[in-house]
Order: structure tokens, then sequence, then C-alpha cells
């Protein structure tokens, strides 16, 4: 391994097992610890992405908004994957998928002066191979994923996905999760470089670290650690983006070729996010629609004639 490149960042779910609400103000919490960070450590950098979080510190934290602005100028704070929020890959119409990253690259672009160039997709179950397609056309030349987790989706970790026009973007799917326990990250890390420092190859590496799922992100704790490893390891560890990474990865390496989807996430389960379960369903979908409404009409008759009768016993009474 040539180099090894960590992306620190902090997955959060706007709303997955929580209101709204919350999703907000673990932004902010996250946001604001992700900045102290960026100001104290040299050359530490943060990840993040998704426009309607930075929405959500624009309306609520503008001093910390305008905070972030400052370090993402200084090249302190990396705008990560520009769509406006990570959305399944598989159901939606392509329209849905180009507004995505419409809205998402409008906002960045306004508030912050940046155009990412890898999209990422930590969470989502599955991606269409469409997707290739719309990310060219959008701008990127890379993609960032891990789902499905557990088994390769892919010929290799690092790929060139083809989409159905030939176009390509760059992919990786993310080994080991995006995130890490508070005070755990060095162990990942130790456990990466324990299998990649003597590959022989000349090629980087790439590792995400971070609390998440609820936010989190980085810790006092964690960047020290880092830092004595940095120091001492044999191999360079950087601070870095997912834009460096596959700029390197890029001269790197000749890799695999994959003209295909990336699934399934879930096998059995009612989740649809296999594209050919979701064509049956979807073909399905208007004769199930007419039995319901074949269903429920004589029951919405007989719901109205109970409370004719009701009414009239009462009027009687």
């Amino acid at each position: 391994m040539k180099k090894l490149h960590l992306i620190s960042n902090a997955h959060l779910d706007p709303v997955w097992q929580w209101e709204w609400e919350e999703g907000a103000a673990a932004a902010v919490s996250t946001f604001r610890a992700a900045a102290s960070f960026c100001r104290e450590y040299d050359g530490y950098v943060f990840n993040h992405n998704e426009a309607l979080l930075y929405k959500w510190i624009e309306e609520y934290e503008p001093s910390l908004f305008a905070e972030i602005q400052r370090l993402v100028g200084l090249g302190k704070w990396h705008i990560m994957g520009g769509w406006y929020l990570q959305p399944d890959c598989n159901m939606p119409s392509g329209e849905s998928l180009v507004r995505q990253i419409l809205l998402g690259k409008q906002y960045f672009m306004e508030k912050f002066g940046q155009a990412p160039t890898t999209a990422i997709n930590f969470d989502s179950f599955g991606h269409s191979r469409g997707l290739v397609q719309i990310m060219c056309k959008s701008g990127f030349d890379a993609y960032l994923f891990m789902r499905p987790e557990l088994k390769l989706a892919g010929p290799a970790d690092d790929f060139v996905w083809v989409g159905f026009d030939g176009s390509e973007v760059l992919a990786h799917q993310i080994a080991d999760g995006y995130n890490t326990l508070l005070g755990q990250a060095h162990q990942k890390i130790a456990k990466w470089l324990e299998k990649y420092a003597d590959d022989g190859e000349d090629r980087p590496r790439l590792l995400l670290w971070g609390v998440g799922n609820h936010g989190g992100g980085p810790s006092r704790l964690d960047l020290d650690r880092i830092g004595e490893m940095m120091r001492s390891a044999g191999t360079e560890i950087v601070h870095s983006t997912p834009e460096a990474y596959f700029a390197e990865l890029r001269e790197a390496a000749e890799l695999p070729r994959h003209a295909d989807d990336l699934n399934p996430r879930f096998v059995g389960l009612l989740h649809v996010d296999d594209p050919d379960q979701a064509k049956a369903s979807s073909v399905g979908k208007p004769a199930v629609h007419d039995r319901k409404k074949c269903w429920r009409l004589p029951r919405c008759r007989g719901c109205w004639r109970t409370r004719r009768a009701s009414s009239a016993k009462r009027s009687t009474t």
C-alpha cells in the first residue's frame, strides 16, 4: 500500500429512529464539534454531505454556518457528495435522482462555491446501473458506496462502473463500515495497516472513520491517537477527501470493470431493492390497486348504511 487516505465523517440520518427535530439538533452539535477540531488540528479535514443538513445549520446556527463557509474556503472542511440527501437508488425514477443531484449541487455552489465530483451514497440499499449515466452527465467521475455490505457488489473494492450508454465512473465499495465507535478509530486503522501495509501494491487505500448514524464525527481522543499513528507508522497516513483518493487511484491502478447493478441489499424481505422485483411489483400495482378499490367499495357502502341505520334509530328514541 502506497498511502492510506483517512476520510473523517459523521454519517447522520436526518430521520431514522428519531424525529427530524432531533436530527437537526444532532447536526448542529456534530458540526459545531467538527468545526472546533478543524481549527485546532493541523492537517485535519472533516467531510460531510447532504444539503438538507447544511440548510438546518444555516437556519438554526447562522454563526456556525458562516464558520463552516470559512473552513471550506481554507480547505479544512470538505463538501462531500453534493446531493440533497442519500436517496434510494433503485426504485425512484431517473427524474427524481436528477433532482436530488440538481438541488444539492445548486445549494452547495450558491453557499460554498463547491461542486464535488465524487458522489456519495454510504447508506443506500443498492444501486441501479442507470446511476452511472446520470452521474456522468451531472459532473461526477467517481462513486463511493457501502451497501450491500458483507460482500463485494462488483469485481473488487475498487473498479470502473460502466453504465448502459458506456459512460464510466470510478467506484469504491467501503469495507468495514463508514464509522467507528468513540475513541476506537485507531484500532480500525491498525487492522487496516496489518492487512494492507505490506501488500506489495503501489496504490492508495481508503478508510472511513468517525462516530456515525446519529452524528458524532471526530473526537479529541481519536484525533490524538491518529496523530501518534501518523508519526510512527511506516506507511503514509493522511487526512483526506474522496476526490483526493480517486485522483491518486486513477493514476496508480488498472482497475477491473463492472457493467451491472450493485445489488441486492436485502433478500427475502418486504423491502424491495432488487430491480427485477421492483419491476414486477410496479407491473402488478394497477391490478392490486383495482382489487383494493373493489374490496373497499362495499365496505364503505356498508359503513354508510350502518351509520344511516344508527342515526335513524337515535332519532326514534
